[in-house]
């Protein structure tokens, strides 16, 4: 026997070797520091699944929890266009595989390892089960609140490698269409997690109905209500549905995520309450409640607190551009400034900035423009936004809009 990391003893399986023991104790060390492992599945393809994946794991990083999404479709990996994403950063240490992704989002994909795109990955089961292995053991996870494994179609090899590999899967999200086709090679992935012990978190009813642009009316294209009729049926829960919408079509184009670059739109926001229900599940809420704005007093006859962006001096058009923060203090009632003071822009992390401005209260940002997901940040810690304005002298721009004078124009930042 060996002693793991935890303290606890690790036993040698029956016929296994010690390479092979000495493997599975390296990948079990590797894996240590992630809290929960969540599997996306679906029995059948083209329902969305990667994009349910890709956008639950953004959402969940978005509410402050480290995330890893590791891509284990490996003949059609297609995590890596969703997320904007070609290649690995450089390799640090020798076997070890350095994930792509963002600051607090992980990603591994084998479409980063492929020579060209349009390369076809012809792989039987045990080369699979490598890829598998190798995924869990080499790429540098560090801690996380959640990996989440984007699985391909249906309850073959991968799926079953995965469940197998990590031994303790903490949840599934089955995803389908309305269709009672999709529906009912949907209720396959559900048996496969009872028999593998893999409790199913719920299932997402993707493409539920379309609203026009136009005139509003929703067609149900693929049917109505076959995915919450299935869960109801299969005696699992229902997380919810996720309409049609054009933006999800141009966000995966582009290679965002429609949950961060396209926050106010109907699919963003059912897919928000769908990573809330799952989180609740997780970490033992029974509801787990979107922070509400909180009380802000009045400015009105008050000292008020202006902040923007800005470089060289002046205000800058794109955050990206930003040098300092400029946190210019007026008196509300007098309508006169009574002094600036210059912040160093804090890291990328979303809600980094939100937080830092409302800890220096901070009433309300003024920029040229900015995403709607960062618009939302702000609100949510009780902080205002305008957008649209042109550079100047912060002094200047706060001076103007006191005096109800500031001129805007278009959000050059409105995805």
């Amino acid at each position: 026997m060996t002693e793991q990391e935890d303290g606890t003893a690790a036993t040698r399986k029956p016929g296994e070797t010690d390479e092979q023991f000495q493997d599975r104790l390296t990948l079990q060390s590797n894996i240590s520091g992630i809290k929960r492992k969540i599997m996306v599945l679906s029995g059948k393809g083209g329902v969305g699944k990667s994009t349910i994946a890709v956008n639950l794991a953004m959402s969940l990083s978005l509410q402050g929890r480290d995330v890893g999404l590791m891509d284990v479709d490996f003949h059609g990996p297609s995590v890596p266009t969703l997320l904007g994403i070609t290649e690995l950063p450089p390799m640090q240490q020798e076997g070890r595989i350095p994930p792509a992704g963002y600051e607090n989002l992980k990603v591994i994909s084998i479409g980063f390892l492929l020579p060209r795109k349009e390369d076809a990955v012809i792989w039987r089961g045990p080369m699979k089960m490598g890829a598998v292995r190798q995924f869990l053991r080499d790429v540098e996870w560090g801690p996380l609140d959640y990996l989440v494994v984007d699985s391909p179609p249906g309850t073959g090899d991968e799926p079953l490698s995965v469940a197998q590999v990590l031994e303790k899967v903490d949840g599934a999200v089955i995803v389908t269409t309305p269709q009672e086709l999709s529906v009912s090679d949907v209720r396959k992935s559900i048996t496969f997690c009872h028999r593998l012990a893999v409790p199913v978190l719920g299932v997402v009813e993707n493409m539920s109905g379309f609203a026009c642009p136009k005139c509003g009316e929703v067609s149900h294209i693929f049917g109505e209500g076959g995915g919450k009729k299935m869960a109801g049926e299969m005696g699992v829960p229902f997380l919810g549905t996720i309409p049609m919408d054009p933006v999800m079509v141009k966000a995966g184009d582009e290679g965002k995520p429609f949950v961060y670059h396209y926050a106010n739109s109907p699919a963003a926001k059912a897919m928000e309450e769908i990573a809330d229900r799952v989180r609740g599940t997780l970490e033992g809420e029974e509801t787990v409640t979107r922070k509400e704005e909180p009380a802000k007093a009045d400015p009105k006859g008050e000292t008020m607190k202006i902040a923007m962006p800005t470089a060289e001096g002046n205000l800058c058009l794109h955050f990206g551009h930003c040098q300092k923060f400029a946190v210019v203090e007026v008196d509300t009632g007098a309508r006169k400034v009574l002094g600036t003071a210059w912040l160093d822009p804090p890291s990328h992390e979303p809600g980094a900035l939100p937080k830092l401005l409302s800890s220096q209260g901070v009433h309300l940002v003024i920029a040229g423009g900015m995403g709607m997901r960062a618009q939302e940040f702000f609100k949510e810690f009780g902080v205002d936004v305008v957008v649209g304005a042109t550079p100047g002298p912060p002094e200047e721009i706060a001076m103007d809009y006191l005096e109800g004078k500031l001129q805007t124009g278009n959000n050059i930042c409105d995805h």
